[in-house]
């Protein structure tokens, strides 16, 4: 939990990122040009600014948060693409996505203005701070692992782009062409490895020490190296990214526990934690928005629910002995449904006559109806499952700890049940889309009304998660098997289905892996089903090339809990050049220097 000093402290990086932006502001022309500090002359001249203007560099992973409506920049937000749903249309899921379109050029724009940030930062902290030389030479490293973030997110998107150094000028921007794929991997390996060689970074924050000295969010080289493993996984060097990720178990990184409380405040300095954005529950603007996109008028907050749970990745937990979950073994003949039949599965128990005949109409198979024991044949789906289920997603007839409903002063547990009725004492959840019955998102989603952790709806104090543990472990896996080591690779596996709860692999003849090929599509899946709603996913899928296959081959538009597609916008793939995203058309326009990806329609 943080203290108050560490709440005070982390007031820093967003006062800084304010300054950098209103003082003395001057926005060029082109998106990738920086925008100008607090008169680059004094910015660094203390040793309290120089805090500032790193805090600056930090806060920027913040850019794109948007309180207002869904910016689909913010990193969770990336999963409508492969395991969320959004409940509005996107160019991205419909295919019709075009160079023009506004998502790319804020993209690039945020990136680099990180990018921007993290250059004048090691300038001035060269050049200007008076800081002592420990720490000088400590907060370039951090900043050097900072480019490298920003410039590893701009490569897994657009796949080669202007890599700038050093502060530049708008004139150095328009003549700077694109670099290539792979020479933007070598720029950010360098940065990284240049902080992992620096004696004055630590190799990792004690909570403790971290809180105490200031240090909460910073870099470490078991940061670094964690970053570092994961550019060697782009560029194919698995015994790199072996070393690499062995070093991040060497710093003291393992899993925490239990899944269920591993994302609750209190453990957001666990040492499963190795970099994350950090949040306060502080309004205007400190804050995390999952509450306001992932929650339900149920929440603290009365939320919209931006975003629910995609259908195929709830039927991807496996059961709990590790065995593939089947419907047809819960209810048998289910797999050969119409999907608009199955809804009768789904409804509450004591289902009126005008709930059974609104059904009927909407194509469920009332016929099928059990007025006592429906809600209980369904639930059975959701019992014996993998834990992780349960921790993440909101499943019919699951409770949620949510607001203060009655007004009595205490929070109400409320059901997931279908139809959605406004009504006293049954607390049904209210998802914002009642009309429509969806999964709904748990990770990230507060439960009661506890102003310590939520501010308001879009000040949530967690802290989102950019690199942890469980992520080191699966690449492992990956670049073990990618290197023929199959035995260690299932070992790491393991190790995250150990914490879960869930069968391990090889323990019998349904979760037996075979062979590299096997334990390649079991990764991939565990990786889904670990990752939900961390914007982890989409990045996995295109650097797989597999999104067109999980994502766009299972059927157009948003569904519901029982496979039904009501809303009409769908998804079409229009051709592998999705793979990469298109360099803006306006940077183009600007810096004709600049080249597009191929494919990409104006």
């Amino acid at each position: 939990m943080k203290s108050i000093s560490s709440v005070i402290k982390q007031f820093l990086p967003v006062l800084c990122s304010t300054l950098l932006i209103t003082t003395g502001c001057k926005k060029d022309l082109l998106n990738t040009t920086p925008y100008s500090s607090i008169g680059s002359g004094n910015m660094w001249t203390t040793d309290n600014l120089t805090d500032l203007g790193v805090g600056g560099v930090y806060s920027a992973l913040k850019i794109g948060t948007s309180t207002g409506g869904v910016s689909r920049r913010e990193l969770y937000h990336y999963d409508r693409l492969v395991t969320s749903q959004w409940r509005s249309s996107d160019a991205l899921t419909n295919g019709t996505a075009t160079a023009n379109e506004s998502l790319f050029a804020n993209v690039w724009q945020d990136l680099y203005e990180g990018v921007h940030r993290a250059n004048e930062a090691i300038d001035g902290i060269t050049r200007i701070s008076p800081s002592t030389p420990e720490k000088k030479a400590r907060l370039v490293a951090e900043m050097k692992f900072m480019r490298a973030y920003y410039y590893l997110r701009l490569n897994q998107l657009y796949k080669g782009v202007p890599v700038f150094t050093q502060p530049v000028t708008e004139t150095e921007v328009k003549n700077t062409a694109r670099s290539s794929e792979a020479d933007v991997w070598k720029q950010v390996i360098t940065d990284l490895t240049e902080a992992i060689q620096e004696p004055n970074l630590p190799v990792r924050y004690d909570a403790a020490v971290a809180a105490q000295r200031g240090f909460i969010g910073h870099a470490s080289k078991s940061a670094a190296y964690a970053l570092r493993g994961k550019a060697y996984m782009y560029t194919k060097e698995w015994d790199k990214a072996i070393a690499d990720f062995d070093e991040v178990k060497k710093a003291g990184h393992v899993l925490w526990p239990n899944y269920s409380t591993l994302f609750d405040m209190e453990q957001e300095q666990n040492p499963e934690m190795i970099f994350s954005i950090q949040y306060q529950p502080i309004s205007g603007g400190f804050g995390s928005t999952t509450q306001f996109y992932c929650g339900t008028r149920s929440s603290f907050g009365s939320c919209w629910t931006e975003f629910n749970v995609n259908p195929d990745i709830v039927d991807e937990f496996d059961n709990l002995d590790g065995s593939p979950f089947n419907w047809d073994l819960v209810i048998p003949g289910y797999a050969a449904m119409n999907p608009e039949s199955r809804e009768v599965f789904f409804l509450r128990n004591n289902a009126s006559a005008g709930e059974l005949n609104a059904a009927a109409t909407r194509g469920a198979a009332t016929v099928l109806y059990l007025p006592v024991g429906n809600e209980e044949r369904i639930k059975a789906a959701f019992a014996n499952r993998d834990p992780r289920l349960a921790a993440q997603v909101i499943t019919p007839y699951s409770d949620y700890l949510g607001r203060d409903a009655n007004n009595d002063g205490s929070d109400d547990v409320f059901t997931l049940r279908w139809p959605y009725r406004n009504e006293n004492p049954l607390f049904d959840i209210n998802p914002d889309t009642r009309t429509l019955g969806y999964y709904l998102h748990r990770k990230f989603v507060y439960k009661g009304s506890n102003t310590f952790y939520l501010a308001d709806r879009v000040s949530g104090g967690i802290d989102f998660p950019l690199i942890r543990y469980a992520d080191v472990l699966l690449m492992w896996a990956e670049a073990l098997n990618e290197a023929g080591d199959l035995n260690t690779a299932i070992e790491k596996v393991n190790e995250v289905r150990s914490r879960a709860g869930v069968g391990l692999l090889n323990s019998s003849a349904a979760t037996t892996v075979a062979d590299k090929d096997a334990l390649t599509t079991r990764i991939r899946k565990e990786r889904r089903i670990e990752f939900l709603n961390e914007g982890i996913s989409y990045f996995d899928e295109l650097r797989w090339k597999t999104l067109k296959e999980t994502s766009y081959a299972q059927g157009s538009g948003a569904k519901e809990m029982w496979g039904s597609i009501k809303r009409t916008f769908s998804n079409n793939w229009p051709g592998d050049f999705f793979y990469a995203w298109p360099v803006p058309a306006a940077e183009i326009q600007r810096a004709p220097v600049l080249t597009q990806n191929p494919g990409w329609p104006e």
